[in-house]
């Protein structure tokens, strides 16, 4: 009878906890259902050092460096950097052959995109000219032509650190990739947007992002984790200093095709996240309760709860157990039938309210069939990251998809 107390009580903890963590996620979801337009409103006045990350990318970096050559901003108030890092192949070859800086490093003692871009900046700050500010990209990516001039104005309004917004270069290659499409599709509008309409805090999504060069020279780059954006994102937000979001410029990039490739990835971000979460949850709580600023405890909440699918889990046990009775989980009628019955509703619609707000194509919604799927990928993955969250081993994706912006447009 006690082990049965026990057991009850602990579950009771776990739903009530996860309830309560699913209605405020989706309450604050709950503010990208709206978007007021951000007028681009400065002249171009800063400049900017355009730094690509690249490993062994000959497939897919020329079309980048010819996208990023014909952004809408004045030519010589910006500069291309590609970081060859530990490349074996042609890629700095390429990079020089379309009129780019090739910046090639070789240090097998420290692998992945943390340290190319540490030692990239390290690089930067010695030469003789200097830049307001740094755009980072990665080498498969395409980007919007008015992403500088975005950029330029956030930065002259006082953002600081600045995440464009993220889609897919090949949504409809496979069920991955349309899983991965419509996971950023549904995140972008409903919590990178959400969150900048509440004055919250925005996470880095690894590309298309700007950060001012007088903080990065300020606290250094510093992120060399598995998960460099989450790392220096974070360390931001402990700071005070809060990214935000562009809604309004878009950066593509090449998503997985295969499950293997695919799970390959997310084990890296995973591992990065709890790599991460692990060495600052505990200085952002501490600075969030000392400040009182919710946008601290908000970047403390996005850290424990490594993906938005534990949440999807969660909430769906929570109401299987009341929708069906099952009577040995008692503690899904610990909240209140209200609660789960309406959170549940809101929770499931949001899906699809953010495709039809993003205007996506009409068969991009058949890929919500699809995504419960995916989901269930998820959890092998969280539950090993976890146990192997030192491993710090850079795993490459490999990417082949050359296209160019004017194709996908």
């Amino acid at each position: 009878m006690m082990l049965k107390e026990i057991i009850e009580g602990l579950f009771i903890g776990f739903s009530t906890t996860a309830g309560l963590i699913s209605t405020y996620q989706t309450l604050v979801s709950c503010g990208g259902l709206f978007r007021k337009k951000e007028a681009v409103t400065n002249e171009p006045t800063k400049t900017f050092a355009v730094l690509v990350a690249a490993h062994n990318e000959s497939a897919v970096i020329a079309p980048l460096i010819e996208n990023l050559k014909k952004l809408d901003y004045p030519r010589e108030m910006y500069d291309i950097f590609v970081i060859c890092d530990n490349c074996t192949d042609n890629t700095a070859e390429i990079v020089r052959e379309h009129g780019a800086y090739a910046c090639e490093r070789f240090d097998s003692s420290k692998r992945g995109k943390g340290f190319g871009i540490e030692w990239m900046l390290e690089n930067l700050w010695g030469m003789p000219k200097q830049y307001d500010a740094i755009v980072m990209f990665d080498a498969d990516n395409l980007v919007e032509k008015n992403f500088l001039r975005v950029m330029n104005d956030r930065l002259c309004k006082g953002a600081r650190v600045i995440q464009g917004y993220l889609d897919s270069k090949n949504p409809f290659d496979s069920w991955i990739t349309l899983s991965y499409a419509i996971t950023y599709w549904f995140t972008n509008r409903m919590w990178q947007l959400a969150r900048h309409n509440l004055g919250l805090p925005n996470t880095l999504g690894g590309t298309g992002l700007c950060i001012d060069s007088a903080l990065l020279k300020e606290m250094g780059w510093g992120a060399t984790s598995l998960t460099e954006d989450l790392e220096f994102a974070t360390r931001c937000i402990a700071r005070g200093i809060y990214p935000t979001w562009a809604h309004d410029t878009k950066v593509y990039d090449e998503k997985p095709i295969d499950l293997k490739a695919s799970m390959r990835q997310r084990l890296r971000w995973m591992q990065g996240h709890y790599d991460v979460a692990g060495r600052y949850i505990g200085t952002v709580l501490k600075n969030g309760f000392k400040s009182m600023r919710l946008g601290m405890l908000d970047a403390a909440f996005y850290l424990f709860q490594p993906m938005y699918v534990l949440i999807v889990t969660f909430m769906s046990i929570l109401f299987a157990t009341r929708f069906f009775d099952v009577g040995f989980m008692p503690a899904a009628h610990f909240l209140p039938s209200w609660l789960v019955y309406s959170t549940t509703a809101v929770f499931y619609l949001l899906p699809v309210l953010a495709l039809y707000l993003e205007k996506v194509p009409l068969k991009a919604y058949f890929g919500l069939l699809l995504l419960p799927i995916f989901f269930l990928t998820w959890l092998p993955i969280f539950f090993y990251a976890f146990f192997t969250k030192n491993n710090q081993e850079w795993s490459h994706t490999a990417h082949t998809r050359s296209i160019r912006l004017e194709e996908m447009q």
